[in-house]
């Protein structure tokens, strides 16, 4: 706690329907930054509503933040928080090879997905008032191959992989400290050095995936990502800036 970053909240929940759903909650009474961590959850959830499995010992969290970016610059920090979790990640265990990112929100560790990010926004008009950021992290257990969609990376644990335990509460003090530094990277330089350093880690970049929307099915080479964090995708029928999707390798 005495690198805890300044002028950021911290409160820990015993028990809570999920992190989200909190955040949420308490949104509009906040005054500045906070993280909610909770030690037991009982109704996560990741992208498009998919369950999210919360055995305890896991971690669960949200940041509650109260940007100033229009909307389509506040969704950029879904890079800002891999970024943070990888050094997070990183800081636990000493072994930055092991740990990659997978666009457009997971953290994977020996090429098996280790954590996810999900960004809910609350607006007012054409502004975003709160912004709140949930991550979970399999830090002592995973869910089975028969949990996720058929042809998705497989998950694992930190704990399995790697053999270190890490408590809830620790990894939250490594978290936030890394998330601060980049958010302040963010709103001083924009999204260029997000973007760069996001490459750099970035999981199969130059090989052959496939993209799966609600609409269509592409494959081709993962080539870069844009200035509005479109995954670029040279297919046979040429480039596609796609804004979301599922990713197979």
């Amino acid at each position: 706690m005495q690198d805890w970053p300044e002028g950021v909240g911290r409160r820990v929940l015993q028990t809570v329907d999920s992190t989200m759903a909190a955040g949420a909650r308490i949104a509009p009474s906040l005054a500045g930054p906070e993280w909610l961590l909770a030690l037991d959850q009982t109704a996560g959830h990741g992208r498009r509503g998919r369950a999210w499995a919360s055995p305890k010992g896991n971690f669960f969290a949200s940041l509650v933040l109260q940007p100033k970016e229009a909307p389509n610059q506040v969704a950029l920090r879904s890079f800002v928080a891999a970024l943070a979790l990888r050094d997070a990640f990183v800081a636990a265990t000493g072994r930055a090879e092991a740990f990659k990112l997978k666009w457009p929100n997971d953290v994977l560790l020996n090429g098996g997905k280790v954590a996810g990010i999900l960004l809910e926004s609350v607006g007012a008009g054409q502004g975003v008032t709160h912004l709140i950021i949930g991550i979970g992290v399999n830090l002592v257990a995973a869910p089975g191959a028969d949990q996720v969609e058929e042809g998705a990376v497989p998950p694992v644990s930190l704990l399995s992989e790697t053999g270190i335990r890490v408590s809830p509460e620790a990894f939250l003090d490594l978290l936030a400290v890394a998330y601060a530094r980049y958010e302040q990277h963010f709103t001083t330089y924009g999204f260029a050095p997000i973007r760069t350093a996001w490459l750099q880690e970035a999981a199969r970049l130059g090989e052959t995936i496939t993209a799966r929307t609600t609409a269509e099915t592409m494959t081709g080479r993962f080539e870069t990502i844009d200035d509005t964090g479109n995954l670029i995708l040279t297919t046979a029928k040429g480039q596609r800036a796609i804004p979301a999707a599922d990713i197979f390798f």
